[in-house]
């Protein structure tokens, strides 16, 4: 497991989504163009799974649900399938982790990645990401 602390001036919002999206988005250079899916979600109080046949998506309640716990400092997990790669990733206290299962080098790569970006205001993240994952509004 890799580490990384987001300490650049974003709202939980920015930092969640930047943390997913670069999980999303250096995960394809080994899996290809398989389905970023999440699985499962934990915040302190909830654990979110898809109903059968569906795909979790980060609806307002639940997003509300996991910004809030982000918001306390409480930990949210997240195990996450792209192609034959399982991943878990979690926010607690301003830090992102990411674990993965069939490529380590993966992780360096994500938390790098996460790294270079925290640094900015206004971290990249393509316009078409929030949607797929089923956040209507943002920023």
């Amino acid at each position: 497991m890799k580490s990384v602390e987001i300490t650049g001036n974003m709202d939980s919002k920015r930092k969640l989504l930047m943390g997913l999206f670069w999980t999303n988005r250096k995960g394809v250079r080994s899996e290809g163009c398989a389905p970023f899916l999440i699985e499962k979600i934990e915040t302190e109080n909830n654990t979110y799974t898809p109903d059968e046949g569906k795909f979790l998506k980060l609806s307002e309640d639940i997003l509300n649900d996991i910004l809030e716990n982000i918001d306390d400092k409480k930990e949210v997990k997240f195990d996450i399938k792209l192609g034959e790669e399982d991943i878990k990733a979690s926010f607690k206290d301003n830090v992102f982790s990411v674990d993965t299962t069939k490529t380590k080098d993966l992780e360096d790569e994500i938390i790098e990645k996460i790294g270079q970006e925290e640094k900015r205001k206004y971290p990249n993240i393509c316009f078409s990401f929030p949607p797929r994952v089923g956040i209507r509004k943002y920023p």
